[in-house]
Formats: structure tokens, C-alpha cells, sequence
């Protein structure tokens, strides 16, 4: 279980989590698809002139740990642009519930996009670990509603088919419904994968995977491989499953490279 508890420690070294202004959220009460109650995090730095792009974020934590807070420091750094941030806090301790929920912020943002001024047509989802499954299965959802407009994936888990904890944790059935790569089609948006070239936890491998097979699809995706670094950026030569050690400054190039990808998109007003 250690494995699957780390992951907070990387937004808490992150150095976003000082750099950036202590912006508080407003907490929302949802209601998933399946009628069940979770909390959505809202950051907005104030009004804008004209509608902005939105942002969800999804924290990792093996889908049974973490919490919104987990990605508060990149919700600030995008709202400090002028996004509208969601940090969610997805059910845990069943995959399919978590995808539900991220459905379902999406959902609500775009029904309620003239009030939060955002346009409906740039929502993003920013999904780290166990989230970057949670991301991209939204965007391969049959619910037009429910998918995001852009991807921006950090260390994600991507060959849920392969992964071991996943399986026992969910079952061989789920793990091919909700495997990213087992349900790769035409048509995904925009995406930005982050990744480590020596990731003992979700390895490049899924990251090539998923790109060769947007970009044979005809869809984008931007891969940055961060060579010497394993999971969330953590140093070659120290375990990224167990005691990683995310070092500060490729974490802070990894959230620059994310900001300007959103922003090459549109998302800032």
C-alpha cells in the first residue's frame, strides 16, 4: 500500500505549492451520474472580459488515496492565468466510480458555463497517475457532454491491462473497460503526456503507446520524456514506488510545459 500513498508527497515538495498565490477554492456539492454526492474544488482569480477556458484536475493515489488538495498547487498556477480550476474529489476505492465523477464535472461545467464564464468548447482535463486514466476514459466516453476538450497527462496510468494493482484491485473485466489503450480510438483531443523515461510504476512504454496511436489515428499528442527520472520525476537511482523523491525543478518545468500548452489552446482568456 506504500506505493499507492506517495503520490501526495509530490505536491506538497512541488514548488508551485510556494510560488503560487494561496487562492482558496470554493467547494461545490455534486451529484454523480449515478446519483451519488462528491465535492468539486472551484479556484477562479476573479471576472474576465470575455469567457475563459476550465480546467479539471484529477489527483493520483492508486484509486484508493489522495484528495483534492493533492493538485491545489497546479489549480492555483492555472487559475493565476485566469482558468476556472476544478480540483475533484473523486470516490475512491472503485475505478469506475472516479470516472463517473470526472464525467460529471465536466457536465456540470458546461451546463453551468454562462455563469462561471467559461466556454464550453475548452475544458480541460489535467490528470496525474491513477487521474491520467481517469482523464483520458472521460474522453473516450460515449457522452459528447462528458468529454473534455484537451488532455494534459502527468505519469499516467495508461495499460491498465498490465498493471498488476489495478487488476486486483478492480478485476480483469474492469481493467479492459477502462484501459486506455485497450479502448484507443479516432477522435481524442488535444494531449500533453509528462513523463519519465525510467517510471517503474506507469512506464513509458503506455506513453509511446498512447501516442503513436492518437497520432496513426490522425490526433495530436505531445510526449515529453524527462530522461534519469521515474514516477512524478523522481530521480534515477531512488525508488519511485516506494520512497520517490520528485526533484523540484523538473516538477517546475513539467508545470510550465503544461501552462503553455493550455494557453497555446486558447484556455486563457
Amino acid at each position: 500500500m506504500m506505493r499507492l500513498l506517495f503520490v501526495c508527497l509530490f505536491w506538497f515538495f512541488a514548488p508551485s505549492a510556494f510560488a503560487q498565490t494561496e487562492l482558496a477554492p470554493r467547494i461545490e456539492q455534486l451529484t454523480s451520474e449515478d446519483g451519488a454526492a462528491f465535492a468539486a474544488h472551484v479556484f477562479d482569480a476573479g471576472p474576465r472580459a470575455r469567457p475563459r477556458g476550465a480546467v479539471v484536475l484529477l489527483h493520483g493515489g492508486g484509486w484508493v488515496a489522495g484528495d483534492a488538495t493533492w493538485v491545489y498547487p497546479r489549480a492555483r498556477q492555472f487559475a493565476a492565468q485566469g482558468m476556472v480550476t476544478v480540483a475533484v474529489d473523486y470516490r475512491l476505492g472503485n475505478p469506475g466510480n472516479a470516472t463517473a465523477d470526472a464525467r460529471s464535472v465536466i457536465r456540470w461545467l458546461r451546463a453551468n458555463a454562462a455563469s462561471l464564464n467559461i466556454d464550453p468548447t475548452r475544458i480541460a482535463a489535467y490528470g496525474v497517475s491513477a487521474g491520467g486514466q481517469i482523464s483520458v476514459s472521460t474522453a473516450q466516453g460515449a457522452d459528447e457532454s462528458a468529454r473534455p476538450n484537451a488532455l494534459v497527462l502527468l505519469s499516467p496510468a495508461l495499460d491498465l491491462e498490465e498493471d498488476g494493482w489495478f487488476r486486483r484491485l478492480a478485476g480483469e473485466d474492469t481493467a479492459r473497460e477502462l484501459s486506455p489503450l485497450r479502448n484507443l480510438r479516432a477522435g481524442l483531443p488535444p494531449t500533453l503526456v509528462l513523463q519519465g523515461d525510467v517510471d517503474t510504476e506507469t512506464p513509458l512504454l503506455g506513453a509511446r503507446r498512447l501516442c503513436d496511436g492518437m497520432r496513426a489515428n490522425g490526433d495530436r499528442c505531445v510526449l515529453k520524456v524527462y530522461a534519469g527520472y521515474g514516477h512524478l520525476f523522481t530521480p534515477l537511482g531512488i525508488n519511485d514506488r516506494d520512497t520517490p523523491q520528485p526533484d523540484p525543478a523538473i516538477s517546475a518545468q513539467a508545470g510550465a510545459l503544461a501552462e503553455a500548452f493550455l494557453l497555446s489552446l486558447g484556455y486563457a482568456p
